[in-house]
C-alpha cells in the first residue's frame, strides 16, 4: 500500500507539472511496478527500478498490444466520429429552436429549452464537453437578448452539457465497458431513463430557482425559427438516429459496434445535407471532422493503455487487498462501498475530467466491488453521474472551463454559482438510483 500511495502521489505530482495523463499513467505505472518487482530482491529504490525494468516492460507493453487489437473498441472511434459530424451539421440550432417553442412562455423558459437540447444533442453526441461548447454558442445569445442572469444561463448550458455522458450513445460507458468487460448494450439501454430523469430533475430546478429569484430570468417570448424545415431535419434527425442505434441494439438487430458504423454513416449523410444546405460543401469541411475525431480517439487510447498500466502496479503493490482489509475492518456493506466510492469520484472530480476519473478508478474498483455481488451494469450509471457532477464542481469543473472559453465575458465564480442548483438536482437523481437500483436495470432488465 505504501509504494501505491506514494504512486499516487507521484502521479498527482507530475500531471499537474503540465504532463499529459496518459503518458504520465504510462511512465508512473511502469516504474511503479518495476520497483514492487525488484523490491523482494531487498535492494535499494534505484537497485529495485532497474531489477525489475524488463519485467515492467513487458508488462507495459503487453497491456498495450492487448488492448489494442480488443475488437470491441472499434465501437470507441466510431461512435467519437459520429460525435463530431453530428457537431459539425450544426443540428443543435435546431434542437434549441424546438425547446424554445416548447418551453419558451414559461418562466425561465430558455433555460429549460437549453437543457431539453442539451438532452437531445448528448443523444447522438456522446460527449459533455462537445454539448457543453456547442450549445453554449447557440444558446447564450437568447438568453443574453432576453436579460437572463449569465449564472443561471452559464449553469444551465454548463450543467445541460453533462447529460452527454450519461444519455446514449456514450464514450464513458463505451470505456467503462471495455475495462468491466460489461454489456455495452445494456450499459446504454440503462442509460435512458437514468438521462430522462436527471433532465427532469434540471428543469424542476430552474423552476424551484425562478420561484425564489424571479429577476433571474425576465419573460421572453417564443421566438420563431427562420427555417422551419432545418427544424423538423434536426429534430427528425436526431429522433430516427437515436431509435436506430439503441432500437436495433435493444431488440438484437445489431451488436454495439454495428450501431457505432450505423450512427457513424448516418451522421455524415446529416453534415453532408447540412453542407449542401448552407452552399459549404468542399472536401476540407469532410477532411477535418476524420482529423478530429483521429485526435481525439487518439488521446483517449492513450489514457486507456496508461490506466491499465497503472492498474496493474496498484493491483502488484496491493493496494485492492488493502481496500478489502479497510473494509472488513469497517464492515461497511456493499451499498456503503459504493457511497464511499462516490466521495471519491467526487473529490477526483475537483483535478480530473471525466474520462481520466473513470480510467483512473474503475480497474481498482471494481476488482473490489465485484467479489462483493454488486452489478457492474447498476454500478456503471451511478459512477457516470458521480462523474457528471465532477464536470461541474469548483475548482476544475471541466464543463465550466469550457462554457467560461466559449463565453469570454462571463465570469467564471457567475458559472460555478449557476450549476449548484443542479449540483443538488444531480445529488438527489443519484440518491434515487442508490436506492432504487430498478430504475437503471428495469431496461437491461427486459433484455434477457
Amino acid at each position: 500500500m505504501d509504494a501505491t500511495l506514494v504512486g499516487f502521489l507521484a502521479l498527482f505530482a507530475i500531471c499537474f507539472s503540465g504532463v499529459p495523463l496518459g503518458y504520465t499513467l504510462i511512465i508512473v505505472g511502469t516504474v511503479g511496478f518495476a520497483y514492487v518487482r525488484g523490491e523482494a530482491d531487498d535492494v535499494g529504490f534505484f537497485e529495485a527500478i532497474v531489477e525489475g525494468a524488463e519485467p515492467a516492460m513487458t508488462m507495459a507493453g503487453q497491456q498495450i498490444i492487448d488492448m489494442g487489437l480488443n475488437d470491441g473498441l472499434a465501437v470507441l472511434p466510431l461512435f467519437v466520429l459520429m460525435g463530431v459530424f453530428i457537431h459539425r451539421a450544426g443540428l443543435s440550432d435546431g434542437l434549441y429552436a424546438a425547446g424554445n417553442m416548447v418551453f419558451g412562455r414559461a418562466p425561465g423558459g430558455l433555460a429549460m429549452a437549453t437543457v431539453g437540447a442539451c438532452a437531445g444533442f448528448a443523444a447522438v453526441s456522446g460527449s459533455s464537453l462537445a454539448t457543453a461548447a456547442t450549445m453554449a454558442k447557440v444558446a447564450m445569445p437568447s438568453m443574453k437578448r432576453y436579460g437572463y442572469a449569465d449564472s443561471l444561463a452559464a449553469g444551465s448550458i454548463a450543467a445541460g452539457g453533462t447529460l452527454g455522458i450519461l444519455i446514449p450513445p456514450s464514450v464513458p460507458m463505451v470505456i467503462y465497458g471495455i475495462l468491466t468487460e460489461s454489456d455495452i448494450g445494456k450499459l446504454f439501454i440503462a442509460g435512458v431513463i437514468p438521462g430522462i430523469l436527471l433532465t427532469i430533475l434540471y428543469i424542476v430546478s430552474i423552476v424551484a430557482v425562478i420561484r425564489v429569484k424571479p429577476s433571474l430570468a425576465p419573460p421572453s417570448e417564443v421566438e420563431r425559427p427562420d427555417n422551419i424545415a432545418e427544424l423538423f431535419i434536426s429534430v427528425g434527425g436526431v429522433i430516427v438516429l437515436f431509435a436506430i442505434i439503441l432500437g436495433g441494439i435493444y431488440l438484437g438487430v445489431f451488436t454495439p459496434s454495428e450501431a457505432a458504423g450505423i450512427g457513424a454513416a448516418a451522421s455524415l449523410v446529416f453534415l453532408l445535407i447540412a453542407l449542401f444546405n448552407r452552399r459549404k460543401f468542399s472536401w476540407r469541411a469532410i477532411v477535418e471532422p476524420l482529423i478530429e475525431a483521429g485526435i481525439t480517439t487518439s488521446m483517449i487510447f492513450i489514457v486507456a493503455f496508461g490506466a491499465l498500466i497503472f492498474a496493474n502496479f496498484t493491483n502488484l503493490a496491493g493496494m485492492v487487498d488493502g481496500i478489502v482489509s479497510l473494509i472488513e475492518y469497517f464492515q461497511l456493506s456493499p451499498v456503503g462501498v459504493v457511497l464511499a466510492m462516490c466521495v471519491i469520484y467526487l473529490l477526483l472530480g475537483c483535478v480530473f475530467d471525466s474520462l481520466a476519473m473513470l480510467l483512473l478508478t474503475i480497474p481498482i474498483f471494481v476488482a473490489v466491488i465485484e467479489p462483493m455481488g454488486v452489478d457492474l451494469i447498476w454500478f456503471g450509471i451511478v459512477a457516470i453521474i458521480i462523474v457528471e457532477i465532477g464536470l461541474i464542481t469548483p475548482p476544475i469543473g471541466m464543463n465550466v472551463f469550457v462554457v467560461k472559453t466559449v463565453l469570454a465575458d462571463v465570469r467564471i465564480w457567475a458559472i460555478f454559482a449557476g450549476v449548484w442548483p443542479f449540483v443538488v438536482a444531480s445529488l438527489i437523481g443519484l440518491a434515487m438510483i442508490i436506492a432504487v437500483p430498478e430504475i437503471a436495470l428495469l431496461l437491461p432488465g427486459l433484455m434477457g
